[in-house]
């Protein structure tokens, strides 16, 4: 991928003391709107200004912010990225190149190639339900611009965070479900983000999803590298799921050590809806995830969960917040990472509960391990509520494995090594268990045992890793 803003910046400040990572991307912009705006989509240009101006506002997000105390960006920051808003196509069809190793998942499968969505195989689509789309949000929002402008920018629009709003003012594609009422699909769509360039580069995608009246969804994101560059991703995902619909989100990252990942994840519930939302780091470089969901109908069932397995110097800071707007409601939110070497974890879980949101449990569970002295974990649990007929609770964990546990299968013949696995993977398997659908559970337990033998360092389904 040809670099199509080399020097991006080379108008930095140079003083150490005051770096000024946004002015480059502000002259950026400035200089370049109309491109960025001819290669999208009317929707998806609405609020761009708007978005930009926040974005010059607000800036990157840096840990002098409360809500970002935990995530350090100056270096990352620092690097001189390329951004492709001239849209240069993709040499290389990662349909050829990527071959899935979920066994017996059968998914829909689709790519989404740095920021950009890879155009569908004519097979994939012509199965899908009638009234389904799944592709391209720009050639959505220009083939159904009233559908997309009912959705697009509803969540984000909302969020005082300037990574969201810089993406909202660089993005220019991504992917685009919906799922029209009382539509189950048959099998998960699976969502392939891979990151490819020969230069060191900057993707800003968007991503919306709408699952409407009684609606099924299972989508499974997976988040690969390609090349060994520095890569900085930078990802909002909408998700608006309807009356009695049911929505699975799986986030499963396997990354190089030279990946930057910001993700946002946006969801908006209404009545009787159920959502899992289930994040997984298995290899990574620094990640923040950011996820804010809804409960904007009665009865509403939330499942939130994930877990890090991080070592060497990989960081990972997992921002949430669960909203309880209506009364009736019922959340869990369980987090568990693993730390060796000098990684850094981080996790922030919200739990607001609004003043007529009576009959609300919500639970939150935050667990570490830490394998040795020189890994860090930082953990705040938050409970905030206005109304007083409800149940709920919040809880973290720091410690070590359990030495007490590890004597017994010591003493039962299990090497040291083996007893070591074993106990990590037995800290994990509540996170597993979570998810729903069995070919993926299956998989993931084996992903997760190889990473904790010291085993996998990459994605061993891409051929062109």
């Amino acid at each position: 991928m040809t670099n199509t803003n080399t020097g991006v910046h080379e108008q930095a400040t140079q003083k150490k003391e005051a770096i000024v990572f946004e002015q480059p991307y502000i002259g950026l912009y400035e200089q370049h709107h109309e491109t960025i705006k001819n290669h999208a989509a009317p929707p998806l240009n609405a609020g761009r200004d708007a978005e930009f101006k926040k974005f010059r506002n607000l800036g990157f997000p840096s840990s002098t912010l409360e809500n970002y105390k935990y995530s350090d960006f100056r270096e990352t920051l620092s690097v001189d990225y390329g951004l492709n808003i001239n849209r240069m196509k993709f040499p290389v069809n990662p349909y050829n190149v990527f071959k899935c190793d979920v066994p017996g998942i059968a998914a829909y499968l689709y790519f989404v190639v740095n920021d950009a969505f890879y155009p569908v195989r004519t097979e994939i689509n012509k199965s899908l339900p009638d009234g389904v789309i799944i592709g391209s949000l720009r050639d959505a929002a220009m083939e159904h611009p009233e559908l997309v402008s009912r959705y697009y920018g509803k969540l984000a629009e909302k969020q005082s965070d300037g990574f969201a709003a810089f993406n909202g003012a660089f993005a220019q594609d991504g992917f685009f479900i919906y799922v029209p009422k009382n539509v189950v699909l048959d099998r998960p769509v699976q969502i392939v983000n891979i990151m490819r360039s020969d230069v060191d580069f900057m993707a800003n995608s968007r991503n919306l999803v709408i699952a409407e009246e009684g609606a099924k969804v299972q989508v499974l994101v997976c988040d690969h590298t390609a090349d060994d560059v520095r890569f900085f991703s930078n990802r909002v995902t909408e998700v608006f799921v309807g009356e009695n619909a049911v929505y699975e989100h799986y986030k499963l990252e396997n990354v190089s050590k030279k990946t930057t990942d910001v993700s946002t994840l946006l969801i908006k519930q209404a009545e009787n809806s159920n959502v899992l939302a289930n994040i997984i780091t298995l290899h990574n470089g620094i990640t923040r995830n950011n996820v804010e969901i809804d409960l904007d109908g009665e009865h509403c069932e939330t499942t939130l969960c994930g877990m890090a397995l991080s070592d060497q110097k990989q960081a990972l800071d997992n921002f949430t917040s669960i909203l309880h707007n209506k009364p009736n409601c019922h959340s869990t939110e369980l987090f568990k990472y693993i730390l060796d070497d000098e990684a850094k974890g981080g996790f922030t879980g919200r739990l607001y509960v609004a003043r007529d949101a009576q009959k609300t449990q919500a639970y939150q569970t935050n667990k570490n391990i830490l394998l040795n002295r020189t890994a860090k974990m930082r953990t705040k649990p938050q409970l905030e509520i206005h109304a007083d007929d409800v149940k709920c609770s919040h809880g973290a964990t720091i410690g070590q494995l359990d030495e007490k546990a590890m004597f017994y299968m010591r003493q039962r013949g299990i090497s040291e090594k083996e007893a070591r696995m074993l106990l990590m993977y037995a800290f994990t398997a509540d996170v597993i268990e979570n998810i729903r659908i069995d070919a993926l559970k299956d998989r993931i337990k084996m992903l997760v045992e190889k990473r904790l033998r010291g085993e996998l360092s990459k994605c061993e389904g891409c051929s062109i890793c």
